[in-house]
């Protein structure tokens, strides 16, 4: 009788095989079913509370350099500002990952699949071919409709491929919770190109607001994606049945078309933009769906422990 085969490094099995939610692994991997990171908490609100910070430094920052940047110079600054998410995002997560460190590569490699998909696919099915800003504009439902069906549909899916088709089936995905760092990972890939999208095509932008649109965006795409990487990561060590992922980019891209409609509205007050009400908005979604997502994942490993089932 042959082997069975661990679902995570895809190795035979030798001796007794463990099962836990529908799946087989070997005693190493099966160990690794009740492990939490603790510092991916840190790590979260590092990525709001660094963007916060970084926001307001630029605010402090813009009056003394409005007069000496312009043209190129302001684009060139434009375009660092968009990285600065991404940036603080890997630096914490390499701090709080030394003990158990992630393949860089792998992370690095989800993120710019993201944003490659996002340029490659995404935009321009959104812009391009749906045209969506050309009929959804102005009437609040149309908005709604195609912030769920259009964008938060196409932009969830991609952000879903760009981790189901690369890291997921690697042996280092390996952990429930990866599902939710890759995800991040991949949103920040996404929101990345928008944010380089956006300096660009308006030839540089108010550093104070365009700090403020840029951290946005990253929240908001990083939270979004989350969600189907918690999906992800279950799917992956559970048999969840053929609904699962599908109800996951589903879910993401409700969540998306709701939130990005609702930074919209309240970005706007009358006929006076009111960014910092969208970044409070994009925080407290960020922090509400990655402590949401940490302690589901808490709970479901606590609940598949090797020791529970003993």
């Amino acid at each position: 009788m042959a082997n069975e085969i661990c679902c995570v490094c895809n190795a035979p099995i030798e001796g007794a095989a463990r099962g836990a939610g529908g799946r087989i692994f070997c005693e190493r991997h099966y160990a690794k079913l009740s492990h939490n990171r603790q510092g991916m908490w840190g790590a979260s609100l590092a990525l709001i509370v660094g963007l916060a910070l970084f926001v307001l430094a630029i605010f402090l920052l813009a009056p003394s350099l409005r007069d000496t940047l312009h043209g190129a110079g302001l684009v060139a600054a434009g375009l660092v500002l968009a990285l600065v998410p991404a940036a603080i995002w890997l630096l914490v997560f390499y701090l709080q990952d030394r003990v158990e460190p992630e393949p860089k590569q792998y992370l690095i490699g989800v993120f710019l699949l993201g944003g490659l998909l996002a340029s490659g696919v995404g935009q321009p099915l959104i812009n391009n071919f749906f045209r969506v800003n050309q009929w959804a504009g102005d009437n609040l439902i149309l908005k709604l409709v195609a912030g769920i069906f259009i964008i938060g549909a196409i932009q969830e899916f991609l952000k879903y491929a760009a981790v189901r088709h690369s890291v997921f089936s690697s042996q280092e995905f390996d952990e429930r919770v990866d599902g939710i760092v890759y995800g991040a990972a991949a949103g920040l890939g996404y929101a990345t190109l928008l944010n380089l999208t956006y300096v660009i095509s308006n030839g540089g932008v108010d550093l104070g607001m365009g700090a403020i649109r840029i951290a946005v965006t990253a929240l908001a795409h990083a939270s979004f994606a989350g969600v189907t990487g918690y999906f992800l990561g279950r799917a992956k060590f559970e048999n969840r049945g053929p609904l699962w992922l599908p109800l996951g980019v589903l879910i993401a891209a409700v969540l998306n078309g709701i939130v990005s409609t609702a930074l919209g509205e309240i970005s706007r007050s009358g006929l006076r933009v009111t960014p910092l009400n969208g970044l409070i908005l994009a925080a407290a979604v960020a922090a509400i769906t990655f402590i949401v997502l940490f302690v589901i994942i808490q709970r479901n490993n606590r609940a598949t422990t090797p020791a529970a089932q003993a």
